[in-house]
């Protein structure tokens, strides 16, 4: 049986000592402040990532060079027989797509995942892989399991701000200062590829009701979930507010009693288009 690597990259939100712990190789995502390049979670920490942001300065996302990528795959291949690289979603980053021109170089040996996750739901993938490799698959079997079932999770964030929306050039002025003024805080939705909106709401109570009822109609008409009968992960993320995010967590176990929930904080990649105080709750269908 081949060996196979797992790779990923930090939109993952997965804690580097935990993708240590499962054995599962990160890259860190490169990110743009005051000209200068940062790497998430080497020379830059989500504190200082927000810090400057709430600072004004201007932030840019970015990919992974190809020089990275395929630096860590050599390394890999020298011990491994096989790589399921499995990034960000093709529909929210170019890493999808120029990963899988590189891997073209290497003879099948790479097989790079385009199941359009991010964030809590794209940890759960990457936690899947180990799965299927563990059941026996190769690591194109892997991939095509993997983009066979990735529509079947969800992700609604409900942000408290329009002002980052509007910096990032996805809103007009006119309507975010509209927005501001009637203290919109709009609901967004994470399902497959784009990141759309779901809802809007002008209080956080009524955002967070509009994404529990949400994620329970995804449960019970898209997953058949019933109350005895869990088969989804059900997940959370949360920018910056720690303590807002236990809140959120609280209510969430009580609208769903018996459910473990996962906790992390979301992706910088889309922290810097939603700005700190973001709240999201998410659930992936298990394999």
């Amino acid at each position: 049986m081949s060996k196979i690597a797992v790779v990923t990259d930090s939109n993952s939100s997965m804690f580097v000592e935990e993708a240590k712990e499962h054995g599962i190789y990160m890259l860190p995502m490169p990110f743009f402040i005051g000209g200068k390049e940062y790497l998430d979670g080497v020379n830059l920490t989500h504190e200082e990532f927000y810090e400057r942001l709430k600072g004004g300065e201007e932030i840019h996302t970015s990919q992974p060079s190809p020089d990275a990528v395929m630096k860590l795959w050599d390394e890999l291949l020298k011990e491994y027989d096989e790589i399921v690289h499995i990034p960000m979603s093709s529909g929210l980053s170019g890493s999808t797509g120029s990963a899988y021109l590189l891997s073209q170089h290497y003879d099948d040996k790479v097989q790079v995942v385009d199941n359009q996750r991010i964030s809590v739901t794209l940890r759960q993938s990457c936690l899947d892989a180990l799965e299927l490799i563990g059941r026996g698959m190769n690591a194109r079997q892997v991939k095509e399991e993997l983009e066979r079932v990735k529509f079947e999770s969800s992700i609604y964030i409900m942000i408290p701000t329009l002002e980052y929306l509007k910096k990032g050039g996805r809103l007009t002025p006119a309507v975010a200062a509209i927005g501001t003024l009637l203290k919109i805080k709009p609901v967004l939705q994470i399902q497959g590829e784009k990141l759309d909106s779901f809802a809007k709401t002008r209080t956080v109570q009524a955002g967070k009701e509009i994404m529990i009822n949400a994620i329970k109609k995804d449960m019970e008409t898209r997953f058949g979930c019933t109350e005895n009968f869990h088969n989804v992960h059900l997940e959370m993320a949360y920018t910056y507010d720690i303590e807002a995010a236990e809140q959120f967590k609280e209510e969430i176990l009580a609208a769903f009693p018996g459910y473990e929930i996962e906790m992390r904080p979301l992706s910088l990649s889309i922290a810097c288009h939603i700005g700190p105080g973001a709240l999201a709750i998410a659930v992936s269908k298990k394999i």
